[in-house]
């Protein structure tokens, strides 16, 4: 069987990544929309980048069918969203004297769970409802994290990709190559 030129797109909803980033920016815009002042240019930033990290998955999985760079690219933008994001949950922490979660505390080690065992909207967001905005922010802080390591897998995985399939102008190459080398059809037997 011949190599297809176009190879099917991503389904992104699948990803892991892409889950744990949805979650991630209804988790951001409850947060911003309840918990900071409404005129507060952070309120945009921080669902800007929430929503960057998960729409750069979206368009990334998109590009895939032609473009490995741009889809590398893409994944690495939302991995770069997902860090200015954790930083300004961070500094929302310490600008109000709240603490962050200590590694390998309770709460640290109860939402790490959490996280590897849920990646639905709905799940995070019951729990939101009966939080203060301290416990979100270590919430959403330790699901960032954990959508930075898939991404940071998922960038791995691309890579090897690859260097092992190439891009696809290689795999035009490749094609176009194969249908030059192949043998003439014999030509079918002359009527009398």
């Amino acid at each position: 069987m011949t190599e297809k030129l176009i190879k099917p797109a991503g389904n992104y909803k699948k990803l892991l990544s892409y889950q744990k980033t949805e979650v991630i920016y209804e988790m951001t815009f409850y947060f911003c929309t309840t918990y900071l002042s409404r005129g507060d240019r952070t309120v945009d930033q921080m669902v800007m980048a929430a929503r960057s990290g998960k729409q750069n998955i979206v368009e990334g999985s998109a590009a895939s069918a032609t473009s490995a760079k741009t889809e590398i690219k893409l994944i690495n933008v939302a991995k770069a969203s997902l860090q200015e994001l954790l930083e300004d949950y961070k500094d929302y922490l310490r600008t109000r004297g709240h603490h962050q979660w200590e590694e390998h505390s309770v709460e640290w080690e109860t939402m790490r769970k959490l996280g590897a065992e849920h990646n639905d909207a709905d799940f995070f967001m019951n729990l939101c409802a009966t939080r203060p905005p301290e416990t979100i922010a270590n919430m959403a802080i330790i699901l960032i994290n954990q959508a930075d390591y898939l991404l940071h897998k998922q960038l791995q995985r691309l890579e090897n990709d690859f260097v092992e399939n190439g891009g696809f102008s290689e795999r035009m190459s490749r094609i176009r190559r194969e249908q030059r080398n192949r043998p003439e059809p014999p030509e079918p037997p002359k009527r009398p």
